[in-house]
């Protein structure tokens, strides 16, 4: 019988997902933080999380969280939750590497009546289909005999300091009834919103794949709708707006659509569809969309500044942000290298400014180099590129200092009122 009170939890991957969950969980249950980084391991012994998810005094409120970046010490854990990256390679497949290392690894250390539950995003039947037979051929043992496995996908939203995991409503499933139940009364004790149990592990992962595929195809809409508009010289945020006085009409705003999330799980899901021989069109249509707008914003700026007669070659351009969303280090599939390195294919010089991103991580990343603070010299061509809250503060005046006489304004985030700017979104 699984029983909550033997229960020792093991947390596999301290990133944005991981490392929250693990310390809602040290508050309840003997639980190990598992990363193989060893440096991260190191800060979070010391009290600092680098992604800024947790703060110290959150990180000392988990008496029962320890942490280790030795595969050893997870032995003794009872259940495993893996929360490592699913990211997708060069050719937009889904690159599961992380999944199958850590099913492997998690293979010489389970025993009889543990379980094993996943968090990572997925394709529908990935976690049966895909891991669990790894974990079988390296552990020797037989599936939901010996041990047992649920999903239940993480709803994480970087920066987000007013949905945090104890405020989301839980998904959870299981591999038997008698593991669905104890995965949905393991996360009870740490989720005050409360869980919703799914009827099998595959409708579960198909309800995480799908949130974001749907925000995803949403913002594809309105990024054609601002092509449109801004072609016929209208403003897209008036006509958002506008439309937005009808209490059905959903609030979504153009822009660049990266993350680890909306940017990367859809292709998850075409890929399973290609797989069993469909062909999605309506996803594909709007991950095509989505992809090309940083493409957009730099031909939209080249064109204004050729009208201003602004050489392009060897201008001064500032690119003003860099993590994939505002208020956020979260540099993870940033469509905002788009524009970057777009302008330095036209041999303009680059600067990137970002007061939240690490700029070894970005160097490591991207293999550029990003600025802190804002330089004090004068710009050709200055992007917006994310609403952090240091850009917002100076407002248009401060943005404007930035910029020589004859210069150009481009506003992706409507930071600015729209006569601020010389073109947005």
């Amino acid at each position: 019988m699984l029983e909550l009170s033997n229960t020792r939890i093991a947390i596999v991957g301290l990133g944005y997902v991981g490392l929250p969950l693990a310390v809602e969980f040290g508050k309840h249950f003997p639980t190990l933080g598992f990363d193989i980084n060893a440096e991260r391991v190191r800060e979070l012994t010391g009290g600092w999380d680098r992604t800024l998810e947790v703060d110290s005094d959150e990180l000392a409120a988990a008496p029962l969280l320890r942490y280790s970046s030795d595969p050893v010490e997870l032995k003794g854990c009872t259940t495993y939750i893996i929360t490592v990256p699913t990211p997708i390679d060069e050719y937009k497949r889904p690159d599961l590497t992380p999944l199958h290392r850590a099913s492997e690894m998690l293979g010489t250390v389970v025993t009889k009546g543990d379980v094993i539950i996943y968090e990572s995003t997925v394709y529908p039947g990935c976690t049966e289909e895909d891991c669990i037979p790894i974990i079988e051929r390296v552990s020797g043992l037989c599936f939901n005999t010996d041990f047992f496995a649920g999903y239940s996908p993480e709803r994480i939203n970087p920066g987000d300091k007013q949905h945090r995991v104890t405020g989301i409503v839980k998904v959870t499933s299981g591999s038997t009834p008698e593991a669905a139940e104890y995965v949905d009364a393991l996360y009870r004790t740490i989720i005050a919103a409360g869980t919703h149990r799914a009827s099998s592990i595959k409708v579960a992962e198909a309800a995480k794949v799908i949130e974001n595929t749907q925000r995803d195809v949403n913002i594809a809409l309105i990024n054609e709708l601002a092509l449109i508009f801004n072609r016929l010289g209208i403003d897209t945020l008036e006509v958002l707006e506008a439309a937005g006085s009808k209490w059905n009409f959903l609030p979504f705003r153009p822009g660049l659509v990266g993350g680890h999330c909306i940017g990367v799980d859809p292709y998850y899901l075409t890929h399973k569809a290609q797989e069993i021989g469909y062909h999605p069109e309506v996803i594909l249509a709007g991950r095509r969309i989505n992809d090309t707008m940083g493409l957009y914003v730099t031909d939209t700026v080249v064109k204004l500044m050729t009208r201003k007669r602004i050489h392009v070659v060897d201008a001064d351009i500032l690119v003003m942000g860099l993590s994939f969303k505002e208020n956020c280090p979260d540099i993870r599939n940033t469509r905002v290298i788009d524009i970057v390195r777009e302008f330095q294919s036209y041999n303009a010089r680059v600067d990137v400014c970002d007061p939240w991103v690490d700029p070894a991580e970005a160097a490591h990343e991207y293999g550029i180099t990003t600025l802190k603070k804002l330089p004090s010299k004068q710009y050709d061509a200055v992007i917006i590129a994310v609403a952090h809250r240091e850009f917002v503060d100076m407002g248009a005046a401060g943005i404007r200092c930035l910029l020589k006489p004859r210069s150009v304004l481009f506003d992706i985030k409507y930071v600015l009122p729209r006569e601020a700017s010389d073109a947005r979104l």
